[in-house]
């Protein structure tokens, strides 16, 4: 076991990730036959064989199972090695994880991001777009936007305001639809909202827009899929004021629904050491707190 080397884990992460010796080489940047080598080499080393040709491509057998928790674990170690190793004075050097959700991950941070990212083209950043949580006391991301506040140990946190929700629709939609005079009429209309999202269709029950059993026109627990339902012209659905805006949605009842979400930005405190991290998370929160447009912090 003393034999097995980094590489030869990471050709057999590639085939994991990619299916095939090809992919797997394609992800490396090296020859095939150097993935297969490598990879011939783990299984003559574990003494087990950890995949088996199909007509799909390779697929892990029961005992490389039993290793892909192990070896992504390694390789989320290596990626943060990486990332800490390449710590210059310079911000133009080295490279920065950011995780977001889908909606501000799209919508929003390109926007945010791009004047810094213009003056220091050699920083390479890596957006992780998804509304799963990625561990920042792990180090698996550098900075986190979240819309609830981080509660990991030794991390650095700030709120930087709120996204004001509330009902929203595209003028073609008021023009077919009408606009509804209550909350029960808009129930009667065609709304955009989860699919089998529990906890958001239980958050707009709880904020009094339907009941638990509503009809959705459109349903899907993608909130950027809500968001093209609703340009569209597909029906009506919440969006975040700020996006609505850009978008040319228009508000719709109000007064009689509204809330807000909290918007907060983390890192981990031994981070703060690494200038090209402390300069985006400052960077990102100011911009964030602009956008939002809060009069306090």
């Amino acid at each position: 076991m003393s034999g097995i080397e980094w590489e030869s884990q990471r050709v057999f992460l590639a085939v994991l990730r990619s299916g095939s010796l090809s992919g797997a080489a394609k992800l490396l940047g090296i020859a095939q036959a150097t993935a297969r080598r490598r990879l011939d080499h783990l299984e003559h080393a574990l003494g087990v064989s950890l995949f088996t040709r199909t007509p799909l491509g390779l697929t892990p057998t029961g005992g490389a199972q039993r290793l892909i928790e192990h070896v992504e674990a390694m390789d989320l170690a290596a990626q943060t090695f990486n990332r800490m190793a390449s710590a210059e004075a310079s911000v133009d050097h080295g490279t920065l994880r950011l995780t977001c959700g889908e909606l501000l991950g799209v919508e929003v941070l390109p926007d945010l991001l791009r004047a810094f990212h213009y003056q220091h083209p050699r920083l390479k950043l890596e957006l992780s777009i998804s509304d799963a949580l990625e561990d920042i006391a792990r180090l698996q991301s550098d900075i986190a936007v979240r819309l609830v506040r981080p509660n990991e140990a030794d991390i650095t946190v700030r709120r930087v305001g709120n996204l004001q929700v509330g009902i929203h629709a595209s003028a073609e939609c008021l023009e077919r639809y009408g606009t509804p005079a209550s909350l029960r009429a808009l129930r009667q209309r065609p709304l955009i909202g989860p699919d089998r999202r529990s906890a958001d269709l239980r958050r707009l029950v709880d904020a009094g827009l339907c009941d638990a059993d509503q009809h959705f026109a459109i349903a899907s627990d993608h909130h950027l899929a809500q968001l093209a339902a609703l340009k569209a012209g597909m029906g009506f659905g919440l969006c975040p004021r700020q996006i609505a805006t850009s978008h040319g949605l228009l508000p719709v009842l109000p007064e009689e629904f509204a809330f807000e979400v909290e918007v907060w930005i983390a890192m981990h405190n031994d981070l703060r050491r690494v200038n090209r991290i402390v300069q985006v998370f400052d960077v990102l929160g100011e911009q964030l707190y602009r956008f939002l447009g809060q009069a306090d912090r």
